[in-house]
């Protein structure tokens, strides 16, 4: 039972680590798709926890009673031969392109907060990254296991720093001038449909390996309940930050007003963070890729890290308002398919 829960966690922590990135740990992605919209956002908050837990639950079960060790297989298995082809180009070039975000984004977390290079911070993360990804599924465990229990903690912790100004009930009940619109009540969709279909690029080699259901629901559901905590530990501690959509790094800016003296050990956490997204992603690349064409995997990870650097060159914040929402919108039809295919045995 202990190894069985054990092996929960580890799921859970992937599962964590896979979908928050550079956008989710800098804050700028609960900006992008729920702070900004006040009160409503908290509401979109809820119903994108709703769908990491059920939904991601039923993809990662429906991914091994398929059998499939890929996406590829899975996505083969959800849209049958004439969409899958079409789908799982869209989709490398889509993980290619949130890569090219995160790396990005290690790269403005070296530049804003640490005073160094973005070139410097692009170069270590691709080094660390690609040392990790040569242990395959053990290296990708052993980050996650490490990097989200911190990162769970200091999400709770900079919600509880923050709220105690004063200012927190009242911008919890604020709603946009504007009232509610299409953007609030699609936003939780979008986000939730752009996660998840990327995420099964890790989750389905993951659940294919595990092979055990129970531990794979049990997994998948704790790691839909810590997103969500920290999603509203994140929305909750944003809301107090005047003019936040005018920071590439807004959590930062809290921490650095809220607890001075944790700022640079939040900044590793927050790099921690993106660097579980950067290797989630290359690993379900990799895997991917390899199965197309034989070649060593290090030639692979190598030519995707070119790749993603080149198109990571342009400013984090633009590649992250534009691509986001663009792969949500993509993403909707995968998040439909697996709503309406039934858990059969």
């Amino acid at each position: 039972m202990l190894s069985r829960w054990t092996g929960a966690f580890q799921v859970a922590a992937v599962y964590v680590g896979t979908i928050v990135g550079a956008g989710f740990a800098t804050g700028k992605e609960i900006v992008e798709f729920f702070t900004r919209f006040g009160f409503y956002g908290f509401i979109g908050i809820l119903i994108a926890g709703y769908i990491f837990i059920f939904t991601g639950s039923k993809m990662m079960i429906l991914s091994s009673r398929a059998g499939a060790a890929t996406f590829e297989e899975f996505n083969l298995f959800l849209f049958g031969k004439k969409l899958s082809s079409l789908v799982n180009v869209i989709f490398i070039m889509m993980l290619i392109g949130v890569t090219a975000v995160m790396i990005s984004g290690s790269g403005a977390v070296f530049e804003e907060q640490l005073g160094f290079s973005k070139l410097a911070g692009v170069a270590v993360t691709i080094i660390l990254a690609s040392l990790v990804l040569m242990f395959g599924m053990k290296g990708l465990f052993a980050v996650n296991s490490f990097v989200v229990p911190i990162m769970i903690f200091f999400s709770v912790l900079l919600c509880i720093l923050t709220i105690n100004n004063g200012q927190f009930t009242a911008s919890f009940l604020t709603v946009p001038d504007q009232g509610l619109t299409f953007g609030a009540i699609i936003s939780p969709l979008t986000y939730t449909a752009f996660n998840l279909a990327l995420s099964q690029a890790v989750l389905v080699p993951v659940a294919f390996e595990i092979g055990d259901e129970k531990v794979i629901k049990h997994g998948a559901v704790l790691g839909g309940i810590f997103l969500t905590v920290i999603l509203l530990s994140g929305h909750f501690a944003l809301i107090t930050l005047p003019n936040l959509t005018d920071y590439e790094i807004p959590s930062a800016e809290l921490m650095k007003t809220a607890a001075s003296n944790l700022y640079w050990i939040f900044i590793l956490v927050i790099y921690g963070e993106i660097f579980t997204s950067v290797i989630g992603n290359i690993f379900g690349l990799q895997r991917q890729i390899g199965a197309y064409v034989k070649i060593p995997g290090i030639v692979i990870i190598g030519g995707i890290f070119l790749l993603a650097f080149i198109a990571g060159k342009l400013k984090y914040g633009v590649l992250l308002g534009y691509l986001y929402p663009l792969f949500g919108y993509i993403g909707m039809s995968f998040l439909l398919l697996i709503w309406i295919k039934r858990l059969n045995k």
